[in-house]
């Protein structure tokens, strides 16, 4: 299958820049998987493509500050380290700039701070392996002067601002350790939630740390050819309970974000059934893959030839995706990470 075949024109203009406020004010196109019609209307108005006994699944990870910004210790130049897993205490793998002068033994410090990364190895075709002097109040350190790792199309002069950090956060995070949101996830406002909840549909949370798997390019031409990278997930036995409770009532199960989709159906059983526990999942979700769980799914829209577009067409199919692709681009809906948001149902 290739990769090309899953590419579109985005305007650089529908490139949302800022988060929509309030969150459920944004627009959200519904697509019906059976005949492929499509709604136009806004997040708000979720509740009313809900079933009573349905299952919402919420992807609860909290994104870290993992942009540090220092200096070359030789050369005073600047470094920049987008942290994606630690490994040890005070070892971490992650995304060094400039990456091909940035050797083994480099020091990397931070001005204003008792602190210093020590380049220790690569990790993989792109990753390094990074080790902080002092360990101690590490993560204390790293909070006072990591930034939030907005994607790279979201362009602020000046770093992000005080309403990008809010903003790039869900109102549900609890469980640090993701370096990208799960931005489907961002939409919702603690009132749609509770609307939700009102209309007996139970609303789960699971935990999926948002690594580099939902921002890496894929490379190879041929789709089958690529791999993504591992991400930690944990699923409790509360809410594999719950959901599982839900499905053999008739329930549909109801995914929040491609994150959580990954999560659920790595524990999937072919019965339909979902099992707790956690570890690592480096599921490759694209077309042809059979979905033993997820019924529903809200996400938003994606990069072309990205995992997570693939992801969206294996669930409704290519054709019908990249037609809804053709709708939201005419009518000017807003993409990526703060744009707006699809239902798939």
């Amino acid at each position: 299958m290739k990769l090309q075949d899953f590419n579109y024109h985005l305007p650089k203009s529908l490139v949302a820049q800022e988060a929509s406020f309030p969150r459920d004010s944004s627009r959200l196109l519904v697509l019906w998987r059976e005949n492929g019609n499509m709604e136009h209307r806004r997040f708000s108005e979720l509740p009313d493509f809900l079933r009573k006994g349905d299952v919402v699944v919420l992807n609860n990870t909290k994104v870290i500050p993992a942009r540090l910004k220092g200096k070359k210790r030789k050369t005073g130049g600047r470094a920049q380290i987008l942290l994606l897993e630690r490994k040890k205490e005070a070892l971490w793998s992650c995304l060094l700039k400039p990456a091909r002068r940035l050797k083994v033994g480099a020091e990397i410090y931070f001005p204003g701070a008792n602190l210093k990364a020590v380049v220790r190895g690569r990790n993989g075709e792109n990753q390094h392996l990074i080790e902080f002097e002092p360990s101690e109040g590490l993560e204390e350190i790293i909070t006072q002067i990591g930034e939030v790792p907005l994607p790279p199309y979201i362009k602020r002069e000046k770093g992000p601002t005080s309403e990008d950090v809010t903003a790039y956060q869900t109102v549900y995070a609890r469980h640090e350790g993701a370096v990208a949101a799960p931005t489907a996830g961002l939409h919702f406002t603690s009132s749609l939630l509770k609307e939700i909840e009102k209309r007996a549909i139970d609303v789960v949370e699971i935990t999926l740390h948002t690594g580099w798997a939902s921002f890496k390019s894929l490379d190879k031409p041929e789709i089958e050819e690529n791999e993504i990278p591992r991400e930690y997930f944990r699923i409790s036995p509360s809410a594999a309970s719950r959901i599982n409770e839900a499905r053999r009532k008739g329930g549909r199960v109801v995914a929040v974000g491609t994150t959580t989709t990954r999560a659920l159906e790595t524990r999937a059983a072919r019965s339909g059934e979902v099992s707790a526990g956690e570890g690592w999942t480096s599921l490759f979700i694209y077309p042809g893959y059979e979905f033993r769980l997820v019924d529903a799914l809200i996400t938003n829209f994606h990069m072309p030839r990205s995992s997570l577009l693939l992801l969206a067409c294996a669930f409704v199919g290519r054709k019908k995706l990249m037609a809804v692709y053709k709708e939201a681009i005419e009518n000017h809906y807003r993409f990526l990470s703060f744009g707006d948001a699809m239902l798939i149902i």
